[in-house]
């Protein structure tokens, strides 16, 4: 299993043959090394509705008949805007597809999307997603503040690896990513969501020296781990 980083919460899973992409925001993303025209997701896995998540996914989901998964509601939004491969899932369900499990667990945000005429549109819960594939498991946390259970989910999942948002202001800054770490016992952490806009400007640096005895790995975007 290949995981890569790809700026603000992009992150990128090759497993099983598949391509899966986590919140493909790529247009409008200053600090990300991909390019649209190259990224060819045949799954693509969103956390909530905020525009700097959904990102690109209805024109990759278009070109490559990439399956897109979601909440119910950020799922049937997708479908109105012409995105013909969805699987829509509430927090706390699980589903296992071909190329591995997929299970949404709570994140503490906002989920909307802002439409070019000025409207806000209801995304349903945002969520944090626990992916399991070749025996791994992936927790991407999304968007959210910490909560308490993110001991639950520890207790719960071997993760082995999470993405941790640090920026502050929008979610978790350094302090609460690293209290989350601890709290989710995961064997190796890597913060996202921060240095892409003014408001969330980061030092990951502060994030490593704030964890106790979490392994920790900040990947510039396009760099990657193997599992």
């Amino acid at each position: 299993m290949k995981l890569s980083y790809h700026g603000h919460s992009v992150v990128k899973i090759e497993t099983k043959g598949k391509v899966i992409m986590i919140d493909p925001f790529i247009t409008g993303n200053s600090l990300t090394d991909l390019k649209v025209d190259d990224a060819k997701p045949d799954v693509i896995l969103l956390t909530h509705g905020h525009n700097d998540h959904v990102g690109d996914t209805v024109r990759l989901a278009q070109k490559h008949n990439s399956l897109v998964i979601a909440v119910h509601e950020l799922a049937t939004f997708l479908g109105w805007q012409g995105v013909e491969r969805l699987h829509g899932m509430s927090i706390g369900g699980a589903f296992e597809f071909d190329f591995g499990k997929v299970k949404l667990t709570p994140a503490f945000h906002g989920s909307a999307y802002i439409t070019e005429n000025k409207e806000i549109v209801y995304c349903g819960m945002p969520s944090g997603i626990l992916f399991t594939a070749e025996g791994k498991t992936i927790y991407h946390a999304g968007d959210t503040a910490l909560y308490s259970d993110m001991k639950l989910i520890g207790e719960r999942h071997s993760i082995d690896v999470a993405f941790l948002p640090i920026g502050d202001n929008f979610t978790m800054g350094p302090e609460d990513a690293a209290y989350a770490a601890k709290l989710l016992n995961a064997k190796t952490v890597i913060p996202i969501h921060y240095n892409t806009f003014p408001p969330i400007k980061q030092d990951p640096k502060r994030f490593v020296e704030l964890l106790e005895n979490q392994t920790c790995i900040v990947l510039q975007p396009g760099e990657f781990i193997e599992l």
